[in-house]
């Protein structure tokens, strides 16, 4: 799928952990719902972090790109590496490494470690890089071009140093879920595996499909490409995509949100 589809969905993935929180009587403090869905709209395109033409690419000027080589190289080293013989060849990592589960629960783990080791800069720092991703996702018709970029950056960091002061109040949610002394922030890593794994599940229903269980092989394929069957599977950027997904996402988007913020 295209950024803003990934956007969305993950937006209304948190949004719908929300509601599910407060059907079962413990609703999310309202700061919470709003940092998660925005975190988890950036998190969504983060698994692209692979591809030079991606949103992520993009988003953080020669320093995104210059890591999106890093990663596309480490992640075909790694296919190149693991795989078996049923695999395919390929010419790059796109849709390999950071497609996977695997991927997705290191990288909200090391987060939960950075943000209840590294203090206050370290959650800012959290929230501005997710903050960049969910406006450049959700916002993808105003950001386009790079004369943009510095708006975008100076919303995101204003609006990470907003967020970062409303959860620290108390009862806000910088405790939310993990109480104990010193695990302030420690949820931050949820949203972002909830990001990249729906990011995952959306490729899966595209027509290459992704290979979300790796490094667990199927059949004679360590790296198979979990999907629908091909009916039902849709090119990324078509008329599904545009006119039938994006939509529903932001209708169940709105209907989590009410029902977390318990008005339905």
């Amino acid at each position: 799928m295209m950024g803003p589809a990934h956007s969305l969905s993950g937006a209304a993935a948190w949004l719908g952990v929300g509601a599910a929180a407060a059907a079962a009587g413990s609703p999310m403090p309202w700061p919470v719902l709003l940092a998660g869905a925005l975190i988890c709209a950036g998190a969504a395109l983060a698994p692209d972090l692979d591809h030079k033409a991606a949103t992520i690419s993009r988003s953080f000027g020669p320093v995104s790109r210059w890591l999106c080589e890093i990663v596309d190289k480490l992640s075909y080293a790694v296919y190149k590496a693991t795989k078996k013989p049923a695999d395919p060849r390929r010419s790059g990592g796109h849709r390999t490494l950071t497609h996977t589960w695997l991927w997705a629960v290191l990288i909200g783990g090391g987060t939960s470690v950075l943000a209840i080791t590294g203090g206050r800069w370290a959650v800012l720092f959290i929230l501005f890089v997710h903050m960049v991703l969910a406006i450049e996702g959700l916002l993808w018709r105003a950001t386009r071009g790079s004369s943009s970029d510095v708006l975008v950056w100076l919303l995101a960091a204003t609006s990470a140093w907003i967020i970062a002061g409303v959860l620290d109040q108390p009862g806000n949610g910088a405790a939310w879920l993990f109480t104990e002394p010193g695990q302030e922030y420690l949820w931050l890593g949820l949203p972002i595996v909830l990001g990249a794994i729906v990011h995952d599940i959306g490729d899966a229903l595209t027509v290459s499909g992704c290979p979300v269980l790796w490094p667990i092989p199927v059949g004679r394929k360590r790296w198979y490409p979990i999907g629908p069957p091909k009916a039902l599977r849709f090119r990324a950027g078509s008329w599904v995509e545009l006119k039938v997904l994006m939509p529903a996402f932001m209708l169940l988007g709105g209907v989590g949100c009410a029902a977390a913020l318990n008005v339905i």
